[in-house]
């Protein structure tokens, strides 16, 4: 194949060791030159690693994205002028059956940099990319304050406590008062649920019964920490919402225009920045990016037959949280909810999932729109497809009357006057 990129490189990576292989022009005429050498990954030696690339004229690099160990490599490559890092799939560039070792992978990457075979990844800058980690790890936290309120209503059923069988949630404030008397020793259910707040105390009577169990103090030690874990994870939640307003400040343009969005709130417009950027150059089309986030429709032709194709793996973050935001829109009277319930009423009883899937498709479609235009997003109505799907205003408009010239009567004829000397009128 022709060589598209004369001096290239690409690095294996793992660990505590990278393996890089340079090809570069020979010295004869389609000769190729290669070297491979290995390096720990210590920061000093990656930027050793730099060094030598730079000297051998390397224009373009390669490498997986192997984990997290290929940040500190891309990071140091980065510090580079000149070198151009192309961040790989891993399941994209998988080398041929045979012969495995670091070498002959570092070596099958740079043959395929070398006939730009390789396309890279979406790296986001720097400011993006810190927002990001700010984003990830708060929806971690997240996760785990639920999975901790959960454990917290295990050691609350297994102590004979049904609390969240009447309150809707049992860590509210009327909630988290009786776990505390609980806790406490107060095991009088009366006295329990007279603890209650607000509408709970309607439900007095059931809470009374609720509250009647076998809690015993290991329950509530348990109880306890769990508690504490839950205000631990809060306050950490907290101060990373704190942060995150911060450093989003120079996209609050952008993030304002995305929360003109049905179903997306403060917190999913920072997702979506700090996931796909404010720059839609990277995806030239609303498809790319849908395809990149793995929100595309499936396609699977074989044979000249269309088979049903799932939607491919792409970015989990950007998908969860546009799918969380179809559901939420699902229930508005707005366009977008409107076109969440006929895509279910097509999809039958079951294609509520399938149903959301596509909404967080148009979601993206718009993101991109509304980002490239910089434009606000304005609702077409719920009754968009009600109008549109109307019969009385599908109905083709009564055909005007053309008006035609009137032609030269019989008598005009049978006198010998030739019809083009009539002088013609019209109606």
């Amino acid at each position: 194949m022709e060589i598209v990129y004369p001096r290239v490189a690409a690095i294996d990576v793992h660990k505590k060791q990278i393996t890089v292989a340079v090809r570069v022009p020979g010295e004869q005429v389609g000769q190729r030159r290669q070297q491979v050498r290995k390096y720990p990954t210590f920061y000093s030696a990656l930027r050793e690693m730099t060094a030598w690339l730079v000297a051998e004229q390397v224009t373009h690099v390669a490498m997986e994205a192997t984990g997290v160990y290929w940040r500190p490599v891309f990071h140091a490559l980065a510090e580079a002028d000149g070198l151009e890092v192309l961040l790989c799939n891993a399941h994209h560039v998988k080398n041929v059956p045979g012969r495995k070792t670091d070498a002959s992978d570092a070596v099958w990457l740079a043959e395929l940099c070398e006939v730009g075979l390789l396309r890279g990844s979406f790296i986001p800058p720097a400011d993006i990319a810190a927002i990001r980690e700010l984003t990830r790890y708060r929806k971690k936290l997240i996760e785990e304050r639920t999975r901790e309120t959960q454990r917290l209503h295990k050691v609350l059923e297994d102590g004979g406590i049904k609390l969240d069988s009447v309150a809707s949630i049992a860590t509210g404030v009327s909630g988290r008062a009786m776990i505390e008397a609980l806790i406490a020793g107060e095991r009088d259910p009366a006295v329990l649920a007279d603890l209650a707040r607000g509408v709970l105390r309607k439900k007095i009577p059931d809470l009374t019964l609720a509250l009647a169990g076998r809690f015993a103090d290991h329950h509530a030690l348990l109880c306890r920490l769990h508690l504490t874990h839950i205000d631990h994870l809060n306050d950490m939640i907290g101060k990373l919402d704190a942060r995150i307003e911060q450093v989003i400040i120079p996209f609050a343009a952008q993030r304002d225009r995305l929360k003109t969005i049905p179903g997306v709130g403060d917190r999913a417009a920072q997702t979506i920045i700090a996931e796909i950027g404010v720059d839609m150059t990277r995806f030239p089309t609303p498809a790319h990016l849908a395809s990149w986030a793995g929100l595309c429709p499936g396609n699977h032709e074989s044979a000249g037959k269309r088979r049903k194709g799932t939607t491919r793996h792409g970015n989990p973050h950007l998908a969860t949280v546009l799918v969380e935001a179809a559901w939420a829109t699902s229930r508005t009277r707005t366009r977008l909810g409107a076109r969440y319930r006929r895509l279910h009423r097509r999809f039958g009883k079951t294609g509520s999932k399938k149903a959301a899937v596509a909404i967080a498709h148009t979601v993206l479609v718009i993101v991109w729109h509304l980002l490239a235009n910089d434009q606000t997003y304005t609702d077409l109505g719920a009754d968009y497809y009600t109008q549109r799907d109307d019969p009385e205003t599908r109905k083709k408009p009564p055909a005007t009357p053309t008006t035609r010239p009137r032609l030269p009567s019989r008598t005009h004829r049978t006198r010998g006057i030739a019809p083009h000397a009539v002088r013609l009128s019209f109606v």
